[in-house]
């Protein structure tokens, strides 16, 4: 005979729970806002029990605070804001939902959604334009700062290394010490030590200026 398949036991608190959104804004000078869904997903194979409960309960109306999903599926959560009052702006309030097996009353899991009132959607968004300009000034800012440095050190060969390298190559097309058929004056014959450190220095140059 085939045993029967047992079901993990659950432990309390510890199931994850999937709700979107994370956070609910609602807008004073928008009415659209005043009324919000949160979705709750189940995706276990096992119906759940669900309830919200709320830090400031008489700020909001919540349809359907309780009830239950089918596995592998969803319910929408009506939320409406009830109280817009400027003294309200900017305080955060806290949803949590609580899941439990449909047969027993401990919750397996909860998730906390955070609930804030802003005076106007225009200004929030004017703050968030705001921000994001003086990001990118100071970007800019910081870009500018490090260019003059940048460009001296791609701004190529300079005027005492190009020297150099042709005094360098000069000494080396002069003749050798020793060499009588040269019309070049005596004076200016190099050794051939002298011919090796100039072919050195012009090697050193020559590698400065490739990389």
């Amino acid at each position: 005979m085939h045993q029967q398949k047992r079901q993990p036991e659950l432990v309390e608190g510890n199931l994850p729970v999937f709700v979107f959104p994370t956070e609910l804004i609602f807008y004073a000078d928008d009415q659209s806002t005043h009324k919000q869904v949160l979705t709750l997903y189940n995706p276990y194979e096992f119906a759940l029990k669900f309830k919200v409960l709320c830090t400031t309960p008489n700020k909001y109306v919540v349809a359907d605070s309780a009830g239950a999903v089918k596995p592998q599926c969803c319910v929408d959560i009506v939320i409406r804001h009830r109280d817009v009052q400027s003294c309200h702006y900017g305080v955060k309030d806290k949803f949590r939902l609580q899941v439990s097996e449909q047969s027993q009353r401990k919750a397996l899991g909860r998730k906390e959604v955070v609930a804030i009132l802003l005076p106007s959607a225009k200004e929030q968004k004017e703050e968030e334009e705001k921000r994001i300009k003086e990001h990118l000034t100071e970007s800019l800012f910081f870009e500018q700062s490090f260019q003059p440095e940048n460009r001296v050190v791609s701004s190529g060969p300079s005027l005492l290394t190009i020297f150099l390298g042709a005094v360098c190559i000069g000494a080396l097309m002069l003749p050798t010490l020793g060499d009588m058929e040269s019309l070049v004056p005596v004076c200016l014959h190099l050794s051939v030590n002298q011919k090796l450190v100039a072919a050195y220095i012009l090697g050193l140059i020559t590698m400065a200026i490739l990389r």
